[in-house]
């Protein structure tokens, strides 16, 4: 297999869990695996090194934030992956399932692939019901307002990475994925969905684990879709 593939993975207090995506990420698969520290003060730093990734640093919390910095980091090299691949690192996400994202874009069938959580199957408890009720909200609002019948934003995802460069990614925090999915609609760019699983993730999230993040969340995920109108 051509590992033409680069994987970010963005992180914030991920000691428990970052070594153990990083260890069921299919090597064959991906040429880099890179980490991006977004403010830790644990041992997440360490466990992603030992595990065999790449750490960058971003002081600047926000997961938009962490992704550009990634993105940065691979624009620069000199050889450019085909594929970039973004997924959590709390081990929500199922890892080994990484080659049904990445193979209909190397069957140069698709230019982007987000993992659903929506037609997989959901661990009982895995979501919050708001978490639930956000993505049917921001899902219909992208079909109602733009015509793409997306059914998750998924964190787990990947596209092309030329594909990826024009979209002229921006957003620095929770508007992220909604992002790139409204300007890969607004773009034309080939998508499709794929059902992945999920389960709950290791620690406690800092968004829908708190009542302001939840908030905060919703608000900047609306106001990223009526944004690009």
């Amino acid at each position: 297999m051509q590992n033409i593939s680069k994987v970010i993975i963005p992180a914030f207090n991920e000691q428990n869990s970052v070594g153990k995506v990083i260890r069921d990420i299919p090597k064959e698969w991906v040429s880099e695996i890179v980490v991006v520290n977004n403010n830790s003060n644990d041992d997440t730093v360490r466990v992603a090194k030992e595990a065999g990734a790449t750490v960058l640093e971003e002081p600047e919390q926000g997961y938009g934030n962490a992704c550009l910095k990634g993105i940065a980091y691979i624009s620069q090299q000199i050889e450019k992956p085909h594929i970039v691949v973004f997924m959590d690192a709390d081990y929500s996400d199922y890892p080994e399932e990484l080659p049904q994202l990445v193979q209909p874009i190397m069957d140069e069938k698709v230019d982007m692939v987000i993992g659903s959580r929506a037609l997989g199957q959901r661990e009982r408890g895995s979501m919050t019901p708001q978490q639930i009720f956000g993505n049917w909200l921001a899902t219909r609002l992208l079909r109602w307002l733009y015509g793409a019948h997306f059914t998750d934003l998924g964190p787990f995802r990947a596209i092309r990475y030329d594909s990826l460069m024009a979209l002229e990614m921006k957003d620095r925090t929770y508007g992220w994925t909604v992002e790139m999915q409204v300007k890969a609609a607004q773009q034309k760019l080939r998508w499709i969905e794929v059902p992945v699983r999920y389960r709950q993730r290791i620690g406690v999230s800092k968004v829908s684990g708190t009542v302001k993040g939840t908030i905060m969340a919703g608000y900047k995920i609306i106001g990223t879709i009526l944004k690009y109108l």
